[in-house]
Formats: structure tokens, C-alpha cells, sequence
């Protein structure tokens, strides 16, 4: 018996953005985000002695008023404890597939307990006390010059000395 094995090709992100871009009636094309020159750093001491801080775009679930699946009200910077997990974080307004998975589960993408137990066994020194979210926005000078800056002073606060960035 032969079997013919089919696969799915690629969906190309790039290609889909900028359709995606264009159907919601923005007049320039999507312009990515170039930064050729980042200033990567080794980190200042091993992993088992590092402070690690989360920042994540998912936003606080106050009972938000959601419209046609869009966040209403100001979205901004936030910070909160990472003791106790919360519960339940509000991601409805962002774009991910959600037919094929959900966002129910809060450590499959804030991995706070996760951290507690590396942080047991020593693989890293400690969780921050908080965690951090900055809103998703299609504004590349807001989040360069409100936001990005905002969320260092408030892991410097937190004496962080690595930040793993967990955007949905």
C-alpha cells in the first residue's frame, strides 16, 4: 500500500501582517522594527546567582469592557505580585489562534511556578517579587520611548538581573 504524506506549508507572518495591516485600513504598510545594533549583554553573574523578572503584553483581568474582542479603555504599563499567581490574565484583545489553543492555563505562559522551582533547586538565584506587563501596540515610538522605558526603571526597582519577555 503507498501512502502519500501531504504537509502543510508554511504560513509566512511577515506576508500575513502586512494583509492584515492593510485590511484595517492603515494607509502606510507595516514597518517592522530594526534595531541592527542591540546591545547584547552577558549576563553579570552565573544564572544561579540572577534575580529573574517576567514581562508579559497579557493584561490584569479587572472585568474589562470587551467590545467586538477589543480591550476598551487605556491600556498602559502595570505591575503586580508574583505571589500569589493570578489567577487569570486578559488576552482576548490580542491576535493569536483561538480555535487552536487558549490561554486558561496562567504557568503555560507566565511561568511563575516554573521559576519558584528552578529558583529551589538553585538553577537560578530568585523570582522577582513582580511581574510586568506592557501593552501590545502597534506604536514602535511609544513602546521605544513611554514604555520600554518605563518597564526597566521598574525592574531595576525589582533589582533584576535578566528579564525573559513573554509576548502573546
Amino acid at each position: 500500500m503507498h501512502v502519500k504524506i501531504t504537509h502543510r506549508s508554511f504560513v509566512s507572518y511577515i506576508d500575513r501582517t502586512r494583509e492584515y495591516y492593510v485590511a484595517q485600513g492603515y494607509g502606510k504598510p507595516y514597518a517592522w522594527a530594526r534595531h541592527q545594533d542591540a546591545p547584547f549583554t552577558p549576563l553579570p553573574k552565573p544564572l544561579a546567582e540572577c534575580r529573574v523578572g517576567l514581562v508579559t503584553t497579557s493584561s490584569l483581568w479587572q472585568g474589562q469592557e470587551v467590545v467586538d474582542g477589543v480591550l476598551r479603555g487605556a491600556k498602559q504599563v502595570y505591575s503586580a505580585p508574583t505571589d500569589p499567581l493570578p489567577e487569570r490574565l486578559f488576552t482576548d484583545d490580542l491576535s493569536w489562534d483561538k480555535e487552536s489553543t487558549h490561554t486558561d492555563d496562567v504557568p503555560s505562559f507566565l511561568p511563575i511556578p516554573q521559576l519558584r522551582h528552578f529558583a529551589s533547586q538553585g538553577r537560578i538565584g530568585s523570582l522577582a517579587p513582580r511581574f510586568h506587563g506592557v501593552p501590545t501596540d502597534y506604536s514602535q515610538r511609544r513602546t521605544i520611548e513611554t514604555d520600554a522605558p518605563e518597564i526597566l526603571a521598574r525592574l531595576h526597582e525589582d533589582q533584576v538581573d535578566v528579564a525573559l519577555l513573554i509576548p502573546l
